[in-house]
């Protein structure tokens, strides 16, 4: 049963309702700097998850030959089609106000939520974690942070914030089916490599949450599938080589 899944879904679901429901009780001022705060709690999830890395030229080598295969597909620009999809039809229920912001910035910050919660380090080692050893710990210590990260995202955005909650679900429960079959595939060094590279985007992430430079998050995502099978390689074969 996927608990930790669900309980992460719902909280990214009841935040986003939330933030929709009392965004006009908080000031612009306190939706600013609360973001910069959750950009920082970001990037220190992900230097934490760096410096457990066991081979760091494999996880550089996934990074940048990841992201490249992200841009030369346009994997972010694909990505922010989907998020416009995404728009529509809860545009249709629930009319999104979005004074505060410019077009260009709402597609940023939404593009940012997606790869945060369905694509982020945390989120994708907390998933396999569940399913291969049952603990849904790390989980659901995500589902605090990303209740009130949903909460002041559905500030600016409305309540397109609570359907990322849908495709969320459906990334991690399927991860969640497959961690049994890739966990006898592992090792310990893969997957602290994997949690390092999540942990490379989540500083990224926090990076362009709070506006220092627009990474391209999006098209770094095939690095996530690229590290494990790099380290492998690196820690059996290059290693007795050098």
């Amino acid at each position: 049963m996927p608990i930790g899944v669900i309980i992460n879904a719902l909280s990214v679901f009841l935040g986003g309702i939330t933030g929709t429901l009392i965004k006009d009780k908080l000031s612009s001022k306190f939706k600013q700097e609360i973001t910069l705060i959750f950009g920082a709690c970001s990037m220190a999830m992900g230097i934490s998850s760096i410096i457990m890395m066991k081979n760091m030229p494999a996880v550089i080598f996934a990074i940048v030959i990841g992201t490249a295969i992200g841009l030369a597909i346009h994997l972010g620009d694909k990505i922010n089609e989907l998020a416009a999809l995404l728009r529509l039809p809860i545009a249709k229920i629930v009319p999104i106000k979005n004074d505060d912001i410019t077009e260009e910035e709402y597609m940023n910050q939404l593009v940012t939520i997606i790869v945060l919660f369905c694509a982020s380090g945390t989120g994708i080692y907390g998933t396999l974690t569940a399913g291969m050893i049952v603990d849904n710990s790390i989980l659901i210590s995500k589902s605090i942070l990303d209740f009130f990260t949903a909460l002041i995202f559905a500030c600016n955005l409305g309540a397109v914030v609570s359907a990322v909650a849908i495709p969320q679900f459906i990334i991690f429960f399927i991860l969640f089916i497959c961690a049994g079959f890739i966990f006898p595939l592992t090792n310990a060094d893969m997957i602290l490599d994997f949690k390092a590279c999540g942990g490379i985007l989540m500083l990224a992430t926090g990076f362009r949450m709070i506006k220092v430079k627009n990474f391209p998050i999006a098209d770094m995502i095939p690095a996530m599938i690229l590290v494990m099978p790099f380290s492998y390689i690196w820690s059996t074969f290059i290693i007795s080589l050098l």
